[in-house]
Formats: structure tokens, C-alpha cells, sequence
């Protein structure tokens, strides 16, 4: 009987997820928001609570967060990583200083202490790859000067996280110093590793996991991939940084046969990680951190904004270029709901989980009208401000000087 309900309850949010997913697409919205939206109807306090089939629907969830980071490490090799970071860390430097800080000093104002600060620092720092590339396409700027500028700050981001994922998961296990440093020394070790290892023998590694049959090369890559995030969790680096690496040590044909074999179970499990997290935020607590997480996500908007016309500026970008750079970096996702997951997972602040919730609901929303609106309207802004300056006044004609030929003859 068990069994059945599970079966029955599982199904029928595979079916709503698919369903939402449609609604989104037919008018060209993120279904992140509705995947979130659902979580909280079916969650604690929600409309229709779920029961039998939770701790399902947990392990798919943190199947969905290793699934993405892999992803994510496919899309980029060793030395686009090594180059990208040797030419645009002043972009990656000032995109975290402008958009970390403000949700540090909000955690800090709200009394939530240093961890929470962290933490709520990461959510508001990185945005969401996934929905910008998707932005990106619909509004046919792909081949736009601006796009590399774009993808150079979302790279630092991803490579960034690689070291800010262990010292998350260090501070919310609740490690002393020693133990934070120990893992921190690992994870970056193991990245420079990987990075070393796949810019050298990138070629052998992807030799090695290769195979002509789409079934054998799945199953390789993705027991490679859990074995990895496993291990990775055990030494208390993060799962998901563990699937990162294991993305970026593969490339050429492996990593493009991967990317399309596993995409479909990535989209997946990722819609499930996000019900999973809607399903632990308690509908009721959202109202009481409403208004932070609009004056944040206001705050953040237009810091990444800021960033982005730096970044294009930094690049030689015209200004219509600069704007729409800035408008596209505003979204936040997956990766904001993955950091804040880490930290209700260990209870370390009760009202994080729905103020980012909230902040991401907002974000996710108004992150693709930032990205076709804000080129439009920075150009009629400056327009209006040069017809409002007063016409400066025509300067008189200078008096000619006398000269003794224009003086009057003396009688």
C-alpha cells in the first residue's frame, strides 16, 4: 500500500511538473518560479501536504543538484576556464564585491549572524546561467558583441563556486577553523588538480570514459559522476563541486554526447530539487520576509546591472552594449536555491529558506524584462535628460577694439 501511494504521489508531480513546464514555455517564462510555487502548495503548510513519497523526492533532489553542477562543468573546458580567468578576474572581482555584500550586510542587519551572511551572500552573488542563456536565445543576441562579456562573468561565477561551495558546506557543518581550512585546502586542491589534469590529459581521460553506445557512455558518465559527488561529500567538499570537476575533466565529442544524453535528466531531477525546496519552506513564513527580499532583490538588480556595463565598458563595448549586459546579469536560480538548500538543510537560520525563496521568485520574474527593457529605457532616460538641459546662450560678439585709423580727426 505504501508502495502505491508513493507511486501514485510521485507520479502526479512528474505529471504537474511537466504540465507547468508547458504553461511556461507557451509564454516564454522561466519555470523555475512555478516548479517553486508548486514545492509550496505541496510542502509544510501548503494546500495538499505530501507524505509517502518525500524521502523519494529528497534523493532526486540531490541527484538534481550534482546533475546541474556536471552540466555546468560540460559546457566549459580546462583552458577556457584558465583563460577566461586570467583575462576577466577584475569583472569576476567586481561583480562579487557589488553583489555579495549587500545580501551579507542584510543577513547581518536582520541578526542572523556571520554563517547566515555567508550563505545569503552566495544567493544574491550568482546569477542563474541556465535562465540568461534561455533569455539570451529568445531575444536573439547570442551573436552580440556584449554576449562574450555576458558568458565571461557567468564562467567566473561557475569557477567561483568551486571554491565557495566547500567553505559553505564547512561553515554550516559547523566546523571549527582547523577542520574549514582542511577542507578548503582539499577542494582547492582537488580543483587545481582536475584543472592540471585535464588541460594535460584532458584528451585521455575523455579516451577512457569514450564509447560508441550512447547506453554505455551514460551509465560511465553518470556512476563516474555520483562516485565522484559521493566521495567528494564524504571529505565534506561538496557533492556538487565533486560533479563540477568530473564535468570540466571531460571534453570534445564525450562531453558533447554526455551534454545531450544527460540533458533530459537534468532538466528532471532539477524541476524535483527545486519541489523539494518549495516543499520545506512553510507558505506562511514568506509574508514576514517579504519586504527584505524585495528591497534586496531592488538593491541587487541594480548592482548587477552595474556590473555588467563595467564589465562591457572594461571590454570596449558601445553604451546600448553596456545596458543590455547589465539587464541580462539580473536573474537568479538554481544555483541562489542550491546555496540557501545547504544551509535549511542544516538549520542554520528558519526564515533564509522562504526569504530566498521569495528573492528568487522575484529575480527569476524580473530578470528577463531587465533583459529587454533596460537598453530602452537607459536610451530614452538619457534622451529626456539632454532635452531637459537648457540650450546654453550664444556668447556675445566681441567688441572690436578702436584702432588709431577709426579715431576722429581733429579739427
Amino acid at each position: 500500500m505504501h508502495s502505491a501511494v508513493l507511486l501514485i504521489e510521485f507520479g502526479s508531480i512528474i505529471l504537474g511538473l511537466g504540465l507547468l513546464g508547458r504553461f511556461a514555455a507557451r509564454f516564454q517564462l522561466s519555470p523555475i518560479p512555478l516548479y517553486l510555487l508548486a514545492g509550496l502548495a505541496f510542502g509544510e503548510g501548503g494546500l495538499l501536504p505530501l507524505g509517502a513519497s518525500e524521502e523519494f523526492v529528497a534523493t532526486g533532489a540531490e541527484i538534481g543538484v550534482i546533475l546541474l553542477l556536471l552540466m555546468l562543468g560540460l559546457e566549459y573546458t580546462a583552458s577556457d576556464l584558465v583563460s577566461n580567468l586570467k583575462t576577466h578576474y577584475p569583472s569576476g572581482l567586481v561583480d562579487c564585491a557589488l553583489n555579495a555584500l549587500p545580501g551579507a550586510a542584510v543577513a547581518l542587519l536582520l541578526g542572523w549572524g556571520p554563517v547566515a551572511a555567508v550563505v545569503l551572500a552566495g544567493v544574491t552573488w550568482i546569477s542563474s546561467s541556465g535562465v540568461i542563456a534561455k533569455v539570451l536565445g529568445d531575444l536573439g543576441r547570442v551573436g552580440n558583441r556584449e554576449t562574450p562579456v555576458i558568458l565571461s562573468v557567468l564562467v567566473l561565477e561557475d569557477l567561483a563556486m568551486a571554491v565557495y561551495l566547500p567553505i559553505v558546506t564547512a561553515l554550516v557543518a559547523g566546523a571549527g577553523l582547523l577542520a574549514g581550512s582542511v577542507t578548503l585546502a582539499i577542494a582547492l586542491g582537488a580543483a587545481g588538480l582536475v584543472l592540471f589534469l585535464a588541460v594535460r590529459y584532458g584528451r585521455v581521460i575523455s579516451r577512457f570514459v569514450s564509447s560508441d553506445d550512447p547506453e554505455k557512455l551514460l551509465l560511465v558518465v553518470l556512476g563516474l559522476t555520483i562516485l565522484v559527488a559521493g566521495v567528494a561529500q564524504q571529505l565534506q567538499v561538496s557533492a556538487a563541486v565533486g560533479a563540477f570537476l568530473v564535468g570540466i575533466a571531460l571534453s570534445g565529442e564525450v562531453a558533447e554526447g554526455a551534454h545531450t544524453l544527460l540533458s533530459p535528466l537534468r532538466d528532471l531531477f532539477a524541476a524535483v530539487f527545486f519541489v523539494f525546496f518549495g516543499l520545506h519552506t512553510d507558505p506562511s513564513s514568506i509574508p514576514p520576509v517579504l519586504l527584505p527580499a524585495l528591497g534586496l532583490a531592488v538593491v541587487t538588480a541594480l548592482t548587477k546591472i552595474a556590473t555588467g556595463y563595467w564589465a562591457a565598458r572594461r571590454a570596449g563595448i558601445s553604451v546600448k552594449g553596456r545596458w543590455r549586459a547589465g539587464g541580462a546579469l539580473v536573474a537568479r536560480g538554481e544555483f541562489s536555491i542550491v546555496i540557501a538548500g545547504l544551509a535549511v538543510a542544516a538549520g542554520i537560520e528558519p526564515s533564509l529558506g522562504p526569504l530566498a525563496t521569495a528573492y528568487v521568485l522575484i529575480l527569476v520574474v524580473l530578470g528577463p524584462l531587465t533583459a529587454r527593457y533596460t537598453e530602452p529605457v537607459a536610451t530614452w532616460w538619457g534622451r529626456r535628460r539632454e532635452r531637459g538641459r537648457p540650450e546654453p546662450k550664444p556668447k556675445p560678439e566681441p567688441t572690436p577694439r578702436a584702432t588709431e585709423a577709426d579715431a576722429p580727426v581733429a579739427d
